[in-house]
């Protein structure tokens, strides 16, 4: 189970702001000004980082001076070792990749303090899945039979590419951490201290606060708007929960509930534009598809899954007669005048920067100052104090994340050398038979496991490492049947099918039904799919593809944060409401069913790749889809639901969800008008609904 961060002593504040101010300008250096190579860059990143994580994760809250005494050696230790590793390297390629005796000592002492550390920040999971990837290159991999078999590697081996491969500790997913997640981590520390954080909140109960539910949707809007500082949806329950929670139960929401909705809604955080969690970089780095690109097509699922839970809030509330009661009637219009520039003028820039071409790390660092210019024009004018404290929180805030990304690399290490990903990924094309629906399953499923265990960013670098080949494959199988179907199939395609399917040659470039086009998509050797699909698709397409795949992949593994047993934003908001952990994991899992559902549209439809036309006509019907889904799935809309009426509302959402032709969504869309009207007018015969709202009984907000 996954630790939360400690108190830190007040006798060590002052060596936690020293730290914490020192790395971030050193970050702030070799990001803008440096060009120091890239292993040395993620080096003194994990370097800093673990000094950090000595004072703020200590082996002993509340320890003795020896026990602190230990947590320093220990972070000296890790950083030491980092350094004179790195600082080595020359002198080992020079001896033919033969380590010396204190370099030995040095790399074993890397590793278990990184494990060590991995273990305070992240608890026991990732550390053993460490130790467990370590040993099966080195030693039981030999040992089983069947595809995992793998011969080993000697212990010099293994240790030397745990540290210098290109995907180890100090590696690929390091240098993300060490550049863009930290850049943006930085950014949204100096947007909080310069208090764009209180005008989110103030924003969002002037416009919201006044509905019907609107408590609910405050926190939805709330923790939409402030996803776009912190991408973490632990930071967003924890920020905006303590106004947002308070206020849903005194409208009347139970308790249980009101946290359910504040951790879902957080949880979007991390898929809101323009930040998203760390995870946005992972996807950039590994599909190499500019940031940018990642960021535009994310933003109509983003407010898709907002609108999920938005529905939920409105039909709880319409179902426990749920009152607007936000006291505060300052408008909209004076907030933003008051304090708009701060948060406005920055998110500005950063956009700006991104599209002009910058790159999110240059972008990043502009925007910061923008940040500090920015509040001179409000009431918080951010001084020296304030800039110094600002670099200190983001170093504090990027704690978790960057141990975490630095150890992740040693399993995706590990998973390269020894081609687990490739030998995954045909596992679950042949599990799935060909099937995508089966494969989304399986990898949610897998999602669902490893959710339990890992953080959000580690689930997804895990599941995208061993599954993103099989779904993207599978997607572009999808579209090539499109294209056979439609018998748009480019002349120099035909030779490639006379050699993977010569029995269907005569049927090729003609038109055909999906079935047929699916049947030769299914007949081509493994071996030779990747040619053929190359040869039908365009580039742009096959990029939408795997864009696609990617984005399935980080969508379902955002379910960590709302699935007990770990589910930490879910159990931050059920300490802030006091509620049972578990149980409000439960219903947070439950009201983010957007995490699912709207990742079948990445599948199935154009929504990622097609054109602003489709995506809007999707998304427009994905809409009131959802809406219909919500319904069926709580039993109520604006009057309670039979089982029979459930069967009908989750008809209409499969009628306006899934891949049909338009003329059937707008058939489904009206079917759900009609519906709307009746349930309407059957809750308008209630003298408890919305003609007559009250305020639940104390007893029942629980």
């Amino acid at each position: 189970m996954t630790t939360s961060e400690p108190e830190v002593h007040p006798l060590h504040a002052g060596l936690l702001l020293v730290l914490g101010v020192a790395v971030s300008l050193l970050h702030i250096w070799f990001n803008v000004f440096s060009v120091l190579p890239t292993l040395w860059q993620n080096a003194l990143h994990f370097a800093g980082f673990a000094l950090i994580a000595a004072v703020v994760y200590p082996l002993r809250k509340g320890g003795a001076v020896g026990w602190r005494v230990l947590d320093a050696l220990l972070g000296l230790a890790a950083a030491g070792s980092a350094i004179f590793l790195i600082a080595r390297e020359d002198a080992i390629y020079d001896r033919g990749v033969s380590l010396l005796p204190s370099e030995w000592v040095a790399g074993i002492v890397l590793i278990l303090c990184a494990l060590e550390f991995t273990r305070r920040v992240a608890g026991w999971f990732i550390p053993v899945l460490i130790i467990i990837a370590l040993t099966y290159v080195g030693w039981w991999g030999g040992l089983i039979g069947g595809v995992f078999k793998f011969a080993g590697l000697s212990p010099e081996t293994i240790l030397f590419r745990s540290i210098y491969g290109d995907d180890a500790l100090f590696g690929t997913i390091a240098r993300i951490s060490s550049t863009y997640v930290f850049m943006f981590i930085l950014f949204g520390a100096f947007l909080l201290r310069s208090g764009a954080g209180e005008f989110v909140i103030d924003l969002a109960r002037s416009v919201a606060g006044r509905f019907v539910g609107g408590p609910g949707l405050v926190a939805v809007m709330a923790s939409g708007l402030m996803g776009t500082i912190s991408g973490s949806a632990v930071a967003n329950t924890a920020s905006t929960g303590v106004i947002t929670i308070p206020l849903m139960k005194r409208a009347g929401f139970p308790a249980k509930f009101a946290a359910g909705v504040e951790a879902a809604a957080s949880t979007g955080g991390q898929l809101m534009p323009p930040i998203m969690g760390a995870g946005a970089f992972v996807m950039a780095t590994y599909t190499q598809i500019s940031y940018n690109t990642i960021v535009l097509v994310s933003i109509l699922p983003a407010i898709l899954y907002f609108a999920t839970v938005a529905f939920f809030v409105r039909i709880e509330a319409k179902r426990n007669f749920v009152t607007a009661i936000d006291d505060e009637k300052v408008s909209a219009l004076e907030i933003l005048k008051k304090g708009g520039v701060v948060f406005l003028l920055p998110i500005g820039v950063l956009i700006g920067l991104l599209i002009y071409g910058f790159t999110p790390t240059y972008a990043a660092g502009i925007s910061i100052i923008s940040v500090v210019v920015a509040s001179w024009f409000s009431t918080n004018r951010m001084g020296p104090r304030a800039i110094v404290e600002a670099l200190a929180l983001g170093a504090r805030n990027m704690v978790m994340t960057a141990i975490l990304l630095c150890s992740v690399g040693l399993i995706v290490n590990v998973i390269a050398t020894a081609g687990i990903g490739n030998t995954f990924s045909l596992m679950i094309t042949e599990w799935a038979g060909h099937s995508l629906v089966i494969a989304i399953g399986l990898i949610a499923l897998a999602s669902l496991v490893l959710g339990m265990g890992l953080p959000v960013t580690a689930a997804y670098i895990v599941l995208g490492t061993l599954s993103a080949p099989a779904l993207h494959g599978l997607i572009a199988d999808g579209m090539l049947v499109d294209a056979l179907a439609n018998g748009q199939i480019p002349e120099a395609a035909r030779a490639l099918f006379m050699v993977a399917t010569p029995e269907h040659l005569a049927e090729i470039g003609n038109p055909m039904t999906h079935a047929a086009a699916r049947a030769i998509v299914d007949a081509v050797p493994i071996d030779m799919a990747s040619m053929v699909r190359e040869a039908v698709l365009s580039k742009d397409v096959l990029t939408f593809a795997l864009l696609s795949a990617h984005l399935i992949i980080f969508w379902l593994s955002q379910d960590s944060n709302v699935t007990p047993p770990v589910a930490l934003a879910a159990f931050t908001g059920a300490a802030i409401a006091g509620t049972k952990p578990m149980a409000t994991g439960l219903q947070s899992w439950k009201i983010a069913k957007g995490l699912y559902v709207v990742p079948l549209l990445f599948a199935y439809t154009p929504f990622i790749g097609g054109s602003w036309g489709q995506d809007f006509l999707i998304f427009f019907f994905a809409l009131f889809g959802l809406y219909a889904f919500t319904a069926a799935l709580q039993g109520h809309m604006e009057a309670r639901l039979n089982p029979l009426l459930r069967l009908v509302a989750l008809g209409l959402a499969a009628g306006l969800l899934w891949p049909l032709p338009w003329w059937w969504h707008g058939v489904a869309l009206v079917g759900l008008v009609i519906f709307f009207s009746f349930n309407l007018r059957q809750s308008r015969r209630d003298p408890g609904s919305a003609e007559n709202p009250r305020i639940l009984p104390a007893e029942l907000k629980t």
